[in-house]
């Protein structure tokens, strides 16, 4: 801590500042009053206008024209309104807590103190109180050390002298905390910041930002970038910073609209959902992989991580582990596009288009313009020109058809609404001329679903044309019959209107690379976390539908819940061999900074000997193992719970799977603070949750109760990723409860790691 006049002076120099704050807001609220009916007055002139007679063709014009001018009058006062709503919210955090360091460097023989915060502010007299974080000149907080510093500029490195490095925890617009430091941040305000419970939501970590993660946020030149971190070392946070930093970064050429977040689930989702906002950025686009594949399928339903995850676990023959593996790797996304390429030339898997219960094109047709193309076009190309040979077709018997009898039927026979909504506000030189155009919108109507079939390749049978595929790609580990079999089965999962994940991305990836579609240009940025729940194969895809976009991909090797049963070798020597022409960076974090020294130790003890993780200093509870017969479970836990709750807002008790979750929320006596998690839950609350474990990956609790921690449950060598992952969700307390047998992951660590004790005697 700091001599207490120096800590009287900051007090003094964060109160002016609130001072100034205090005064700005008071005008931005002054302001957005006026704003407020400014819009709400130009709202009631623009109803007003619109209720002028519009019967004449001249008060029509001038109603029209005075509607489109108040629409823009309009536009311009919500978003003025938007703007000072957006610096209201941003002054309003300020005031609680204007800033978090100060740096103090020497440049040309001038000293300036600058202080560091979560947005800038300049005063009246245009002096910067705060600066931004993710200014340049910030960076010397997070990566500079007393001395000599380098920092980057637009303009190019500029290189000063650090003279000091101090670090403040301000709350309600008190200091705290104060502390100066070498270090990027000090252990004392890491304490403090870490010691604190858990919330519903993630929170912003630019107070406690390391180097290494801040050089996740600044990077803005690698096309891949991969951040490998052990569990609670900070990487999801640091990576939504990044969103903040590049938003900031590149702000006259980048929006939020043009990122978009893969997210574990939606729980992980909503978790996260305040980060960006905390900072005054939008939100970026959030999707799960299930939602992005079903999106891209039309009438299908898409196997998600967890349904096959439960299915796996009654039964995973290892011939299906074999055909899954494959299916996963870069060798069978290689082998659809070799297959793509000889498509030209072979008949495609078309279906007959239908139109009023007959075939309106054959797939026989269709086929027949397909393969009367040159077989040098590129597959892409020549289903486009088969595309639009079958549009062509259409509109020459749309042609034909406004001609017909019933169409000149149809016409005597509409009523005024319809001919009004036909006509509109066009005026014709003859009545012919208006028979015509009536006419040909009836019959382009009657065309609609036909049109719309080619439109949307609905001519196209992807499912049966990857079963072609299929046919050509049987691997010599397989046995012919076993592939032929799961042919079959793909077939039957189609008829069944179904898709299991490791066909989803292959067959997308087919059916794009034909149709030479499926493709978003507009994306800039990827962010997928958890990135070892993704097969290579779905990781090619993904960049394949998003060709522009660099890419950020980070997650755990040894929290590989969902494939470590069947995946073989390092994960990241697979991704960074299946993008060999992208400029890959790669960064490791090693400190966990969530659980206290004894949990992460007791988990750092079920990984290889040769794993990099390192505990943060901060001290707790040895993580506590029961041991209880079946009869006395729940006893046992009702008594853990009670224990934990008289200390902590929230406890989780995690599971192996979805089906021993339900069945404990259901023993359990009824209890209002009690909810059971599942992976449509939407937001996390306070009180008891009991839910598998897999759906609390990137979530952190302050206690966690693992329940049936035991030799039939967790008894391979292959469940030490899950029990590792369940582990380390645990903040401040850790209490493992095995039921007849412990687990044998458990057994076999050092005694010294936890405290052990047998279950209680007497019903609770």
């Amino acid at each position: 801590m700091l001599h207490k006049e120096t800590q009287r002076q900051e007090q003094a120099r964060v109160d002016r500042t609130i001072g100034q704050i205090d005064q700005r807001l008071t005008v931005i609220n002054q302001q957005l009053a006026n704003a407020y009916d400014e819009t709400k007055d130009i709202e009631q002139r623009y109803g007003d206008n619109t209720k002028v007679n519009i019967t004449e063709i001249d008060d029509r014009m001038e109603t029209n024209a005075a509607v489109q001018q108040q629409k823009q009058l309009v536009a311009v006062a919500v978003e003025n309104e938007k703007l000072l709503t957006n610096q209201q919210a941003r002054l309003s955090d300020l005031i609680n807590s204007p800033y978090f360091g100060r740096i103090d460097i020497t440049e040309d023989g001038e000293t300036e103190s600058l202080y560091i915060g979560t947005a800038t502010f300049i005063d009246d007299q245009d002096n910067f109180l705060i600066y931004d974080w993710r200014a340049p000149v910030s960076s010397i907080y997070y990566n500079g050390t007393l001395g000599p510093v380098t920092y980057e500029t637009p303009n190019g490195p500029v290189k000063v002298e650090l003279k000091l490095k101090r670090q403040f925890k301000i709350q309600n617009g008190q200091i705290e905390h104060v502390f100066d430091t070498n270090e990027t941040v000090g252990d004392e305000l890491l304490q403090a910041v870490l010691g604190e419970q858990s919330d519903e939501y993630m929170q912003n970590i630019v107070a406690t930002i390391q180097k290494k993660q801040n050089d996740i946020i600044r990077d803005t030149t690698a096309d891949l970038l991969i951040v490998q971190g052990v569990a609670g070392s900070g990487k999801t946070s640091a990576v939504l910073q990044r969103i903040a930093f590049l938003l900031y970064h590149s702000r006259r050429q980048l929006e939020a609209d043009q990122m978009v977040l893969f997210s574990p689930n939606r729980l992980f989702s909503h978790y996260i959902s305040e980060v960006l906002p905390s900072l005054g950025e939008k939100n970026m686009r959030q999707i799960t992989l299930a939602e992005f594949l079903s999106h891209r399928f039309t009438g299908l339903q898409v196997e998600n991580l967890f349904d096959r995850f439960e299915k796996d676990q009654a039964n995973f023959p290892e011939l299906t582990q074999v055909m899954r593996r494959y299916k996963e790797s870069v060798g069978f996304m290689q082998a659809i596009e070799a297959y793509v390429k000889q498509a030209t030339t072979q008949p495609i898997a078309f279906n007959d288009l239908y139109f009023e219960e007959r075939p309106f094109f054959t797939k026989k047709q269709i086929n027949q313009i397909y393969l009367g193309l040159p077989a040098n076009m590129l597959p892409g190309d020549k289903f486009r020109a088969t595309k639009n040979t079958l549009i062509k077709r259409l509109k020459r018997q749309i042609n034909l058809e406004v001609h017909l009898d019933w169409v000149a039927e149809k016409i005597d026979t509409l009523s005024d609404d319809t001919y009004r909504t036909i006509v509109g506000e066009r005026e014709f030189d003859s009545g012919d001329d208006e028979q015509a155009f009536i006419a040909r919108k009836i019959v382009q109507h009657y065309f609609a679903p036909l049109y719309e079939a080619i439109y949307n390749d609905y001519f196209f049978d992807e499912a049966t044309e990857y079963q072609h595929f299929l046919a050509t790609a049987c691997p010599a580990d397989i046995p012919v019959n076993v592939w032929k079999a799961m042919i079959r089965q793909v077939a039957d999962n189609n008829e069944h209107h179904f898709v299991s994940l490791s066909d989803a991305a292959p067959i997308l990836y087919l059916r794009d690379l034909l149709t030479d579609g499926g493709q978003n240009y507009g994306i800039q940025y990827l962010f997928i976390d958890e990135m070892q729940d993704y097969s290579i194969a779905q990781f090619i895809y993904i960049h394949h539908a998003f060709p522009n976009a660099k890419l950020t991909v980070l997650g755990d090797y040894a929290q590989d819940v969902f494939t470590a049963t069947y995946q073989t070798g390092h994960f990241i020597d697979q991704l960074t061999t299946a993008f060999p022409d992208s400029k890959i960076n790669q960064i490791s974090l090693t400190k966990s900074y969530r659980a206290t020294a004894p949990i992460t130790n007791f988990a750092k003890a079920l990984l290889p000997k040769e794993t990099k993780l390192e505990a943060f200093n901060r001290d707790g509870r040895l993580p506590r193992v029961i041991e209880t017969p079946r009869n006395q479970a729940l006893a046992t836990l009702t008594q853990e719970i009670l224990h934990l709750q008289a200390k902590h807002a929230t406890v989780a008790i995690l599971t192996k799977n979805q089906q021993i979750a339900h069945q404990l929320y259901v023993s359990l006596t009824p209890d209002e603070h009690v909810s059971l998690i599942s992976e449509t839950t939407r937001n996390l609350p306070k009180g008891i949750l009991i839910l598998p474990l897999y759906l609390a990956k990137g979530l952190e609790f302050d206690a966690v109760i693992g329940y049936d921690i035991s030799r039939t449950t967790f008894g391979n060598q292959t469940d030490t990723d899950l029990l590792y992952t369940l582990i380390t969700r645990a903040m401040h307390d850790l209490t493992l409860i095995g039921i007849t047998a412990l687990s044998p992951l458990i057994t076999a660590l050092p005694a010294t790691l936890y405290t052990s004790s047998q279950s209680v005697k007497q019903s609770i």
